[in-house]
């Protein structure tokens, strides 16, 4: 099985991003736990704190991988072109926010992604890429 994880923009600092609201625990650090715990599935990971090479990278994952985990970060809330991009995919896509949107400002309550996705995980920190990849494994 291979998942795509897709990470926007500002969460290259994740660990040093705001340790109060993310955790210090960085996604280098997820992403080697992630290969022990399921070493059967092929992770291919990608950030970028650009709108397009997330839309294109989406893209390229669809004919490629098995599911996708994305966290668009803040372009969760402005881009259509995303939520556009994620509507067109033929794979499974499931949203995550490593803090509870809901419970921060609120132009973070609007997600353009979430009625085009297999489903939602918010608030649960790192853990949110784990419970959205065991979705995944076992859709």
């Amino acid at each position: 099985m291979k998942i795509a994880i897709i990470n926007g923009p500002n969460l290259n600092k994740i660990g040093q991003r705001e340790p109060e609201i993310y955790g210090t625990e960085t996604f280098e650090d997820l992403l080697k736990t992630l290969k022990e715990k399921y070493p059967n599935v092929q992770f291919d990971y990608k950030q970028s704190n650009c709108e397009g090479i997330l839309i294109d990278y989406l893209q390229s994952v669809d004919d490629s991988a098995d599911g996708v985990v994305l966290n668009a970060g803040a372009y969760t809330h402005t881009s259509i072109a995303i939520a556009d991009a994620v509507r067109a995919m033929k794979i499974p896509v499931v949203e995550v926010h490593m803090s509870n949107t809901f419970a921060r400002e609120a132009y973070r309550h609007k997600s353009y992604l979430s009625p085009h996705v297999s489903g939602v995980i918010i608030g649960f920190g790192m853990q949110s890429y784990i419970l959205a990849i065991e979705a995944l494994i076992c859709k």
